[in-house]
């Protein structure tokens, strides 16, 4: 299988009509001017250097409602994707947007281009906190742009973020549960960052929000993402993707924010499936052996879990087994414990990584 490479193309909060209240997309996308012409084409153009067509390649539109841009400035991004795309025969076009700048109209400009995908920041399905997240936008504009967009080839993806102004975890998983209903092709799950120069900022400071730890962040989403890979539905990412304004810090007042936040989750989920299996099991002695790649996921970050499970004097032992498959194996007391059902979302720790 063909690795995947996105070419980001971020139009910079253009298109938005309102400001929601986490939203400071030039801090987010590390871009403070819309491309021109000119710097669109060498920045494709520096992704391409070398390209050999060994990868499946999109160019995204993100960073803004790229359907609420002016009809004629849209055509221009989209002519200019396209010449490269029928050039290096690319994979094709995915663009973000929100689900009131989608309608049959707009979807009949999109189709004369090689639109392969469309994400909606869907957020929240809770009338609540799509409320008070300044959203301007409701649970059945979301519906509405699903159906649109499913009478259409064009993939659909689904973004959702948890920890916004009003919501719950009970509130988080509903909407985690309605979205898969609407079954898209792919979503992405953001914990709430409070942003510098953000409505969010402000309201932090005046004490009327408090932002979710990143336990509190890892515990929501480790309970949120095995929904998706049970589903069978691709996760392109989980948590907000590092830039220089970011990583650093300087764009960030508080939140649950970690470079390796995806893995800090999957690290959890492991965790809770091993001390599970091992209560289910009267508590025995448990050895549970993993390839390279699920070992470092058990023992966690900085060895957490590892030192978590030697300070409780637990008898759970990990080792790592012969061979890449994307398995464990779990043994008490010289026992093989066949009949243990492993969790599928095991299988996707391997598959993620291309697409983040």
């Amino acid at each position: 299988m063909k690795k995947k490479m996105i070419i980001p193309i971020f139009v910079s909060h253009q298109g938005c009509p309102n400001d929601c209240v986490f939203c400071n997309q030039k801090r987010i996308t590390g871009v403070k001017d819309v491309f021109d012409e000119r710097q669109i084409r060498h920045h494709i153009e520096s992704y391409l250097e070398g390209f050999k067509g060994d990868k499946t390649v999109e160019i995204a539109f993100f960073g803004g409602s790229f359907t609420g841009i002016h009809p004629e400035i849209q055509k221009q991004y989209l002519k200019l994707a396209t010449e490269y795309i029928r050039k290096y025969q690319l994979d094709g076009i995915r663009l973000s947007t929100r689900p009131d700048y989608i309608d049959e109209d707009i979807l009949k400009l999109l189709s004369y281009y090689p639109v392969k995908a469309i994400e909606l920041g869907v957020q929240s399905l809770d009338p609540e906190v799509l409320e008070a997240s300044q959203r301007n936008h409701t649970a059945e504009d979301v519906y509405k742009a699903v159906h649109y967009i499913k009478n259409t080839s064009i993939e659909l993806g689904l973004q959702m973020m948890i920890g916004l102004p009003k919501d719950t975890l009970i509130k988080s998983l509903q909407t985690a549960k309605k979205i898969i209903a609407l079954k898209p092709h792919t979503t992405r799950i953001y914990p709430t960052i409070i942003m510098k120069d953000t409505e969010l900022e402000n309201m932090y400071h005046q004490g009327t929000y408090e932002p979710l730890s990143l336990d509190e962040g890892i515990e929501w989403t480790s309970q949120i993402l095995p929904l998706f890979y049970e589903a069978g539905i691709t996760v392109l990412r989980v948590g907000l993707q590092a830039s220089e304004e970011v990583d650093l810090g300087k764009g960030i007042v508080a939140g649950p924010y970690h470079p390796a936040f995806r893995q800090l989750v999957e690290e959890k989920m492991l965790h809770e499936f091993i001390l599970k299996v091992y209560e289910d099991n009267g508590e025995k002695p448990l050895v549970v052996y993993a390839n390279q790649r699920i070992y470092q996921s058990l023992i966690g970050h900085k060895r957490k879990y590892l030192n978590d499970i030697k300070k409780q004097g637990l008898p759970i032992q990990f080792k790592r087994a012969n061979g890449e498959r994307c398995s464990l194996l779990l043994e008490s007391e010289g026992r093989k414990l066949n009949d243990i059902p492993i969790p599928k979302y095991l299988r996707s720790f391997e598959k993620h990584s291309s697409s983040e």
